[in-house]
């Protein structure tokens, strides 16, 4: 049975999954939420309406990373996305951990202020968000000193995670040339062809984004 994937293109947990999905030439039903019908049939698997959602035959997976790391089990490509070797194997988590707390979730926050009523700002917690930014540009600066791929040597579950948050962060609270190997590294992840069809799969949505797509990616 094939593989269905709730999801939208211009979400950034989607994209994740669907870098992954893409390395490795893995066949799947694309059910986007832009239509109504699919979005009531989310709500009914998972009410909480997260998403992306994956459907396995009958088997229901939540959350990004659970998704990326069911299809390496599951439904394994010539691309490893987590490493047999246990200790390289904490290390992809950790830094796909790194990705979404440090830099997605502070990206998100300054984008959700954005959407909000001009009362209901949250000017002090943007302020947070940018600074958690910086911190975490200047971490990675640093960790990506000795290694080509966000954990490594190799692609991983943790470059999957990378692509659309510092695409967004970017976006968001732009990485400045204090951090040129970040800004090398996103680059790097925009020539992926995985990204790159996810990346054009979103463009049609740009104009939705609240703070103003740039013309440069």
């Amino acid at each position: 049975m094939t593989l269905k994937l709730y999801a939208h293109p211009f979400s950034s947990y989607c994209q994740k999954v669907l870098i992954a999905l893409y390395e490795n030439g893995t066949p799947f039903e694309y059910l986007t939420l832009d239509d109504t019908k699919n979005g009531a049939d989310l709500e009914a698997l998972w009410p909480i309406k997260k998403f992306p959602v994956l459907i396995d035959q009958r088997r229901t997976i939540l959350e990004a990373s659970i998704i990326i790391e069911h299809l390496d089990l599951h439904h394994p490509g010539p691309v490893c996305l987590i490493p047999e070797d246990p200790r390289a194997a904490l290390e992809v988590r950790l830094m796909d951990r790194f990705f979404d707390n440090y830099v997605m979730t502070p990206m998100q926050k300054i984008v959700a202020d954005r959407i909000r009523q001009e009362q209901d700002r949250d000017p002090y917690g943007v302020s947070e968000a940018r600074a958690m930014l910086d911190k975490a540009y200047g971490w990675l600066d640093r960790a990506l000193s000795d290694r080509e791929w966000a954990a490594g040597a190799a692609f991983s579950l943790a470059d999957c995670a990378a692509a659309p948050a510092l695409f967004y962060a970017d976006w968001a609270h732009p990485i400045s040339d204090r951090y040129p190997r970040v800004r090398d590294y996103r680059q790097t992840l925009l020539a992926l062809p995985s990204f790159a069809q996810a990346v054009d799969e979103a463009r049609p949505y740009r104009p939705y984004f609240p703070l103003g797509a740039p013309d440069r990616d």
